[in-house]
């Protein structure tokens, strides 16, 4: 294995990259660490407890929020809207057309989600803004729109830096960012683990069960996030001219786990809103139902596995057009055998993928929970692990592997990955 990755670094255009997506990480930790101005830090931090809204966007931003550097806001406007683009790709027609026409089309579907994160991210900051007035210094109208200018400003930069990433370097950018900010929170959890041991709280076995169910979580996620089920797809042999076409046989991937992250996503935004407004709002109530889906609690548990499989069947079928499938099949001379085409090509993949993303689903929720039992088994409390955090970083690397798969076999017969 060392001799395969000492063949990585030999070929130059790769290293070049690596070096350059490590400096790029090196800019990111480095403005993760610059304040904004005019705001006490102190009572920030405060306000982030386990359990609430801020603490999932703490972890995206690598600490940034908690500090409130001008990173704060992390990548996540731009994220909110590329799902949002996404989902409109579905519904506009023009939308749609440019997403049929390649590159040029994909490039104007960028350059929106960018005028749409800028906007998405000024909301955001002033929202963020006067929500935390009551760590701003000096709450004044003028102060308020400088703090919002440069959050925004910070998600803007971070949004070049991914795409200079996805361009100059190696991987998805964007992926990168949000990959680097969770594994920098590593170490924290490490010494939280190490300070745990060292006052008596939890002993060496709490440890070892801790480590023997991370590895078996990681494995899970790789084996589902690499599952897929492959329906075989015939083309007929076709005569154009003195040539003939068709006649091979290939397969359509379906993955398990084909909407990824975001229904985790989308489900801990809506459990978490009420905690979060809670926090900004004195009635006895409104706490009293705050309560109820504080993290953790029986109900705030069942109903964040059901919202996961509701949004991971719901995303799905928005992002996955079965009857365009069908349809393009059916003009290229394509079939499942022992399908007819048209229609029942459409039926019969609706169905398999009906079965497995109930299988995605599951999993997915699995997941999500399984952290609250991770920690009532081994003690160890305030040290995350699982979920969202661990379905990006073990995602993000396996597309990064990918990649580098690809640029090394490029140049040799064998690649690294066995």
């Amino acid at each position: 294995m060392l001799s395969e990755l000492s063949n990585i670094l030999k070929i130059t255009e790769l290293r070049q990259k690596i070096i350059f997506t490590l400096v790029m990480f090196l800019v990111f930790r480095l403005g993760t660490h610059i304040p904004v101005p005019g705001v006490n830090a102190a009572v920030i931090e405060q306000l982030f407890t386990s359990g609430n809204l801020f603490g999932l966007l703490d972890m995206f931003s690598g600490g940034a929020l908690s500090k409130f550097s001008i990173f704060a806001m992390s990548i996540t406007p731009y994220i909110n809207a590329s799902i949002i683009m996404q989902l409109l790709t579905v519904v506009v027609p023009k939308f749609e057309q440019w997403a049929k026409e390649g590159e040029e089309g994909r490039k104007k579907i960028t350059q929106i989600t960018r005028y749409g994160t800028v906007g998405l991210g000024f909301i955001q900051a002033i929202g963020m803004a006067f929500g935390l007035k009551v760590a701003i210094i000096n709450p004044s109208f003028g102060n308020v729109l400088i703090i919002a200018l440069t959050l925004t400003a910070g998600t803007t930069f971070l949004m070049w830096l991914g795409e200079q990433i996805t361009e100059r370097g190696i991987g998805n950018g964007i992926s990168l960012i949000i990959f680097a900010g969770i594994v920098s929170r590593l170490p924290d959890g490490i010494f939280t683990i190490f300070e745990y041991v060292k006052a008596g709280t939890i002993n060496i076995f709490n440890v070892f069960l801790f480590l023997i169910i991370a590895v078996a979580m990681i494995v899970f996620v790789i084996m589902i996030q690499q599952g897929q089920r492959r329906i075989p797809v015939q083309y007929a042999k076709r005569v154009v001219g003195r040539k003939m076409y068709g006649g091979n046989s290939t397969h359509i991937p379906l993955k398990v786990n084909q909407a990824g992250v975001i229904p985790i996503i989308f489900a801990s935004s809506v459990l978490m809103f009420p905690v979060t407004i809670a926090q900004f709002v004195d009635i006895a109530w409104v706490k009293t139902v705050a309560g109820w889906f504080a993290w953790g609690t029986p109900l705030q548990t069942a109903l964040y596995a059901l919202l996961i499989i509701f949004f991971t069947y719901f995303y799905t079928a928005v992002t996955m057009n079965i009857s365009d499938m069908a349809d393009n099949m059916k003009k290229h001379g394509g079939f499942i055998p022992g399908i007819r085409p048209g229609k029942p090509t459409a039926d019969y993949l609706d169905r398999v993928m009906t079965r497995i993303t109930l299988a995605g689903s599951i999993f997915l929720a699995i997941i999500a929970i399984l952290p609250n039992f991770v920690g009532a088994v081994t003690n160890l409390q305030g040290v995350y692990f699982g979920g969202t955090a661990l379905l990006i970083v073990v995602g993000v690397a396996l597309d990064t592997m990918k990649q580098v798969e690809a640029l090394v076999l490029m140049r040799h017969y064998q690649g690294f990955m066995k």
